[in-house]
């Protein structure tokens, strides 16, 4: 299993149009992070795992047109906007897009797309199947997945946990019923916004406790936005084991 980094940024990505500030003016590319999302490889599989603003542009770079499902953690919008760029997939696979979410979540996709969604649709617009979740174990073509419930401030968010991989984004509280599902995760990836507090998201102080309650082999911090600092220079503050994710990363899954 490949698990790959689509974007690591927060909802306004970085840089932040408009902002002067050193990271948004920084020349590395690890400091230009697009909106969240990861693409996961299990076999001859590959699940997406929400489609932001950037969808298109992450597509390009990843340079793949092989997306056999999306599946979606919550509805807001840098999470879910970019799912009409799905029209050229259907075209090469002459198929439609399987797509996983809560119903909730479903619902805020028929009214973004509309047009997706009418009995009789104008002709070429996204051919998208609908496949409703709960907070249950299911599979998407073999690929066993496990939701874990997170709170992003009050909205219900699903994390989701493949293997010895655990992907948990745009959380700031994780029940303790929901922590046993990532006891023993190898893998963690886990969002963390900035330093300072903040009322929807951990900060990198609370993502280091997460960590730290699991000890999993490796930790990735996604979500960041620019009030997380330099890639750089954050990075060399973290434990060995822990490290910030940057755009394009690859990790294989033992």
């Amino acid at each position: 299993m490949k698990v790959t980094f689509l974007g690591t940024g927060t909802s306004q990505g970085v840089p932040v149009i408009g902002c002067q500030c050193r990271v948004c003016q920084s020349t590395d590319e690890k400091d230009k992070r697009l909106r969240a999302s990861i693409m996961v490889e299990w076999g001859d599989q590959v699940l997406v795992v929400d489609t932001g603003p950037d969808f298109r542009q992450q597509m390009l770079r990843a340079g793949t047109t092989n997306i056999h499902a999306i599946l979606y953690t919550h509805e807001h919008r840098d999470h879910i906007a970019g799912l009409d760029d799905v029209r050229p997939i259907n075209f090469l696979k002459e198929k439609p897009m399987q797509v996983y979410a809560e119903d909730r979540v479903l619902e805020a996709l028929k009214q973004m797309l509309p047009y997706a969604f009418k009995e009789n649709k104008y002709p070429g617009v996204p051919d998208i199947h609908l496949n409703s979740i709960k907070n249950q174990e299911f599979d998407i073509n073999g690929i066993h997945i496990i939701p874990i419930r997170v709170y992003h401030y009050k909205l219900p968010v699903m994390g989701f946990r493949i293997g010895d991989f655990t992907y948990i984004t745009d959380a700031n509280y994780i029940p303790e019923e929901e922590k046993e599902k990532i006891v023993g995760t190898k893998y963690l990836v886990v969002n963390s916004l900035r330093k300072k507090k903040h009322i929807s998201h951990f900060n990198l102080t609370e993502a280091l406790d997460i960590v730290r309650t699991f000890s999993p082999r490796k930790a990735y911090f996604t979500h960041m936005s620019h009030q997380m600092g330099l890639h750089k220079e954050v990075n060399a503050e973290l434990p060995e084991n822990v490290m910030l994710a940057y755009d394009g990363l690859e990790i294989d899954i033992g």
